[in-house]
């Protein structure tokens, strides 16, 4: 049975597109686990404060790549109908909503800084966070134009180019990690500052030099011949926020609920907030997998939602969501077996290991669910569907997860543990409530 799934047509599609998706997307949760591995070897406060900046400067960096997300189904809209006018537009058009949205941003995390202070933190790790975070936020605005160039080439179902940027960007971060905190090979010693200063340097050069490649490369230098003619225009302005804005609702609301977890656990004590990072950290790692054939989903149903095909968009959709099914199922079992061996990769204090193995064992029941939900958010985008996954997303993550959590930690004094148990239902019901949506969308249409 296995073995004729993976070798149906719409699976091996799929997974054509999805593994330089997966690897790109991957790429990014590796610079901010290098970071955290990085910093776990100085000491359990530097790590903290990592993580801490990381959950505030997140709310806004995920809603910067929700809005870039639009890009890609009105992209592969106009490539379908080999429009180059069109294509390029969206493009100079994307490229000034995003960086937009991103400086505004910039502007709300540069003024934030001094939030970090009073979020009932331990003193020595909020002091410690907020250089940190002011050195971090400068890498919200590259990160924006990657995604733009990243959404872009996916809405030509090329998705290579991204991969190759991405593992040059983690590489540099890996090596500035090494010689900023460290002062190796003649460069200053920052210390935990230079694990911040390495992932900006790492970012930026990713999305400046996406933008040039995009222009340069055999594979879409085509827009060269008309990128100076198309003008900014409020039409597709318009078209881009509606449906960025909603994605980027989404993807705050789900992240906005585990960094307020995060924030939760932190009044429990230093301890707790390294074990939450550190369980978050390889869920992230293990999420960006399902997230990468989302990707896919969106670019095949996009294509066949301008042939109005709905068969097809049935078989690409069903397809995606058994392929995660397994992919992720897969990654449940590795989190229930190797639950007390995978944090020690992170830190070696015992009383962090011990708590964030129990979180991975929560981790491990909610990794179905977590690949059902983003990939039936990616079918959905496929088919420019925002509205519907927005209401949803609000009433999982902060209707549903957050009063739970609240309750489960303080009220019933069950800490971190009872965080990640709301969490858990929280993802469940989104999970079901998107499947329902892409199905009967589906049902409705072939009828």
């Amino acid at each position: 049975m296995i073995k004729s799934f993976l070798n149906n047509q719409h699976t091996k599609q799929t997974l054509y597109l999805a593994w330089p998706l997966i690897i790109t997307q991957v790429g990014h949760i590796v610079t901010g686990m290098v970071d955290t591995i990085f910093l776990g070897k100085i000491g359990p406060a530097e790590q903290a404060a990592c993580i801490l900046s990381n959950n505030l400067y997140v709310l806004l960096l995920v809603f910067c790549i929700g809005v870039s997300y639009a890009t890609t189904p009105l992209v592969t809209d106009a490539h379908q109908n080999n429009d180059l006018i069109k294509k390029a537009s969206l493009f100079k058009n994307s490229i000034v909503l995003n960086l937009t949205v991103a400086t505004l941003c910039f502007i709300i995390l540069f003024l934030s800084s001094g939030v970090l202070k009073h979020m009932q933190q331990p003193v020595e790790v909020a002091e410690l966070a907020i250089p940190f975070f002011d050195v971090l936020i400068f890498s919200i605005i590259p990160v924006s134009l990657f995604f733009v160039c990243k959404q872009y080439c996916e809405g030509m179902a090329n998705t290579r180019m991204a991969l190759i940027i991405s593992v040059v960007g983690n590489l540099i971060n890996i090596i500035l990690n090494y010689v900023l905190i460290y002062g190796k090979f003649g460069f200053p010693e920052l210390g935990y500052l230079g694990s911040a200063w390495a992932s900006f340097i790492a970012r930026a050069f990713m999305g400046i030099s996406f933008f040039v490649f995009i222009f340069k490369s055999p594979l879409t230098k085509e827009i060269n011949s008309v990128y100076k003619q198309v003008k900014i225009n409020w039409a597709e302005l318009k078209d881009l926020a509606r449906i960025g804005l909603n994605s980027g609702a989404q993807f705050t609301f789900e992240v906005a609920a585990f960094a307020i977890a995060g924030l939760m656990a932190g009044t429990f004590g230093k301890e707790q907030i390294d074990a939450h990072g550190i369980a978050l950290s390889i869920a992230a790692f293990t999420y960006m997998f399902a997230s990468g054939i989302s990707s896919a989903a969106t670019i095949r149903i996009g294509v066949y939602k301008a042939q109005q095909n709905w068969l097809e968009i049935k078989n690409a959709g069903f397809t995606a969501l058994k392929l995660v099914f397994v992919v992720m199922g897969f990654f449940g079992l590795v989190f229930l077996l190797l639950s007390s061996v995978l944090p020690m990769g992170f830190s070696n204090e015992v009383r962090i290991i011990e708590l964030a193995s129990k979180l991975l064992v929560i981790a491990a029941m909610f990794q179905l669910f977590d690949g059902i939900q983003v990939t039936a958010i990616g079918a959905l985008r496929g088919l420019e569907d925002v509205k519907f996954p927005t209401v949803v997303a609000l009433v999982g993550y902060w209707l549903i997860a957050l009063p739970l959590a609240y309750f489960l930690a303080f009220t019933l004094k069950m800490e971190t543990i009872g965080i990640w148990i709301a969490l858990l239902v929280a993802l469940i019901f989104v999970a079901i409530a998107l499947f329902w949506r892409f199905n009967f969308l589906v049902k409705k249409n072939l009828a």
